[in-house]
C-alpha cells in the first residue's frame, strides 16, 4: 500500500464517464478501478494501480492488461456485503489521500445510485475531500466542523442535501438563497434547487454531513 498521497482517483463501472473526465486527474494520482471501471480507466488513458470488485462486468482483456501493467487485483465474491464502489473507496481511504475523486457515468440502477451517494458521505471518509463526477453531475461532500469551496457557473443549479442525520449550522456564500447557520433536518427538501450567484460557492456546517449536488442539467427550478 502506498504512503500518504495528494489525490486518489476511483473509476467506477457501469456507464462510461464523460470523455473529459481525465481532466480531474492529477499527474501523480493513485488510481483505483472498480470492476469495469478498469476498462473505463484504460479508455481515459489512466494507469490502474489497484483493481477491485467481483469482476462480473470487466472485459477479460482489460483485466489482463491492468495486471500486466502492474495493477494489484483484489477479487471479491459476487455474493458480497458491499458494492464495488464501497470496496474501492475503502482502498482509496487506505492510501491516506487528501482528495478522493470518483469518476463514472450517470446511469445505472436507482438503488445503486442511492447507496453510492450514502457511501460517498460515509463518516470514515471525512479525512479526505470527496468529490464525484458522475456523467454531467458533480457531487461534493461536506462534513461538520469544516467547509469546502465548490466551483460552478453563475446560474447553475445546486442542491444541498443532509445525509446520515441532521446538518446543523449550515452556512453558505455565493448562492442565491443563503443559509446563515440554519439546520437542515434529515428528510428535508429545503436545500433543493439553489443557484450559483458566483463562480465559487462556500459551504460549511458545524455538525453532520451534506452532499452538494450539481445535476449538470438546466431542468428548471422546483
Amino acid at each position: 500500500m502506498p504512503g500518504e498521497r495528494a489525490q486518489c482517483i476511483v473509476v467506477v463501472g457501469g456507464d462510461a464517464p464523460a470523455p473529459d473526465a481525465a481532466e480531474h486527474v492529477w499527474p501523480d494520482a493513485f488510481v483505483v478501478a472498480a470492476d469495469s471501471g478498469v476498462d473505463h480507466a484504460h479508455a481515459l488513458g489512466l494507469h490502474v494501480d489497484v483493481a477491485v470488485g467481483d469482476f462480473d462486468s470487466v472485459t477479460p482483456e482489460g483485466l489482463r492488461a491492468a495486471e500486466a501493467a502492474g495493477a494489484r487485483v483484489e477479487r471479491h465474491r459476487a455474493e458480497k456485503d458491499h458494492t464495488d464502489l464501497e470496496l474501492a473507496l475503502d482502498v482509496a481511504a487506505g492510501t491516506g489521500a487528501r482528495e478522493i475523486v470518483v469518476i463514472g457515468g450517470h446511469g445505472g440502477r436507482l438503488d445503486h445510485l442511492f447507496a453510492n451517494l450514502l457511501v460517498l458521505a460515509a463518516p470514515r471518509l471525512r479525512d479526505a475531500d470527496v468529490t464525484a463526477h458522475l456523467g454531467p453531475a458533480r457531487v461534493d461532500v461536506v462534513h461538520g466542523r469544516g467547509g469546502r469551496t465548490i466551483p460552478g457557473a453563475v446560474g447553475d443549479l445546486v442542491t444541498l442535501l443532509p445525509v446520515h442525520g441532521d446538518a446543523v449550522g449550515v452556512r453558505t456564500a455565493g448562492l442565491r438563497y443563503p443559509l446563515r447557520g440554519e439546520t437542515l433536518p434529515a428528510g428535508t427538501s429545503r436545500g433543493v434547487s439553489n443557484v450559483f450567484e458566483a463562480p465559487l460557492a462556500e459551504v460549511a456546517l458545524e455538525v453532520g454531513t451534506v452532499v452538494v449536488v450539481q445535476p449538470g442539467t438546466d431542468g428548471g427550478e422546483a
